[in-house]
């Protein structure tokens, strides 16, 4: 009774990233002091061993750093030769930088609706899509769950357009067979933002190929198009990864596969207690794609009926208990795209989602009371 009067009194964070910080933190000053004493802050040996590691990790030949996850998109892109006037066709249910990264080269997103179920683009939609204007495709693994890279795969080879895997939520989630993230495309896209599954100390990106001409060009493209200091092949752009955040993310990454087992083992035990708790018809829990490694960077729940998500959220606020609304605006409704002529009702699933789902408190170091204390504070909301 103690603990759980504690629990209640202290309440759930969404993310408690000084919790993994803590065991971790003698190791981590000493990587940022061997940076700091080295003076060598523009990439060097720190971020390439940080590149080999992430290659061998992700199953591919090579691994580029670069400065954001939104900028390994837009990097993929340039050297894919995506332009002015093509299309690419990806999912209006996303972070901005997946939309973004397309209208900066000046070609236009072609948005197709979500699967229901797994909140990923709907694979079975994505032909009908496509058109002469149509250079890549881009599927993002939303949430930590690959999107249906079968499918995609299959048609991108049929009708010989480039995929870009917006991998920016599922550093180490795997296909089926076992393919991970990244690897099942011209260029995987990955983010080392703090809150990701790996995360670095502030911005960093990584991208992963197993080509060799779009290794060189990536290189290339993200030191403002210069293979050598002062000679410049093409217009690129300034996107080098920090040694400090390579340092850091070397620290970290040993730990990752633990870590998101670790999320997996929670999400497990949340649907034992909305389970046990007779949620199941107020609340539709993240569905798994047989044979798929979820990492589980959201654990997202649907809250069905008008208005109900809105009101929990209040609910879960006063019971100090941290939420995340991702995403309350699909892309396809954000005012910066109302050029492309879209409106309400032309993504359902997509427009559904982003009035019904939410995400809780998931990582590591979420203790089984927490999540207790959590699910009972949402079955008091529906008593």
């Amino acid at each position: 009774m103690q603990t759980k009067n504690a629990t209640e009194e202290a309440g759930v964070p969404l993310l408690d990233l000084k919790a993994q910080y803590a065991p971790l933190r003698e190791e981590l000053l000493a990587a940022v002091g061997r940076v700091m004493e080295s003076q060598a802050f523009i990439m060097g040996e720190e971020v390439r061993a940080l590149e080999e590691e992430f290659a061998l990790y992700s199953q591919t030949k090579y691994a580029i750093g670069c400065a954001s996850g939104s900028d390994a998109l837009l990097l993929a892109l340039m050297a894919l030769g995506v332009g002015a006037g093509d299309e690419v066709v990806t999912t209006p249910y996303s972070f901005f930088a997946t939309a973004s990264s397309i209208t900066r080269l000046g070609a236009s997103p072609r948005f197709v609706d979500i699967d229901a179920r797994t909140y990923n683009i709907d694979a079975s939609q994505v032909e009908d899509a496509i058109n002469e204007r149509t250079r890549a495709l881009l599927p993002v693994h939303l949430y930590g769950q690959c999107a249906q890279m079968d499918e995609l795969t299959k048609l991108g080879a049929r009708r010989a357009l480039p995929l870009v895997e917006d991998a920016a939520q599922a550093v180490g989630a795997e296909e089926r067979a076992g393919r991970r993230a990244g690897s099942m495309s011209a260029v995987g896209c990955f983010s080392f933002y703090p809150t990701k599954n790996l995360g670095g100390a502030g911005d960093g990106g990584m991208m992963t190929t197993n080509d060799d001409e779009l290794a060189r060009r990536l290189r290339i493209l993200r030191a403002h198009g210069g293979e050598t200091k002062y000679h410049h092949s093409e217009v690129g752009i300034n996107s080098r990864l920090d040694a400090l955040q390579a340092a850091v993310l070397r620290v970290k990454f040993p730990h990752l596969d633990a870590w998101s087992d670790a999320r997996a083992e929670r999400a497990d035990h949340y649907r034992r207690l909305f389970t046990d708790a007779g949620l199941a018809e107020e609340i539709a829990l993240p569905f798994v794609r047989e044979g798929v490694r979820h990492i589980y960077n959201q654990f997202v729940i649907r809250v069905v009926g008008e208005g109900q998500r809105d009101a929990l959220i209040e609910h879960l606020k006063r019971a100090r208990v941290g939420t995340e609304v991702y995403y309350p605006v699909p892309l396809h409704l954000q005012e910066c795209f109302r050029y492309l002529g879209h409106r309400e009702g032309d993504f359902p699933r997509a427009e559904r989602a982003a009035r019904e789902t939410l995400a809780l408190p998931v990582y590591p170091e979420l203790t089984p009371r927490q999540q207790e204390y959590v699910v009972a504070s949402i079955g008091s909301f529906f008593r």
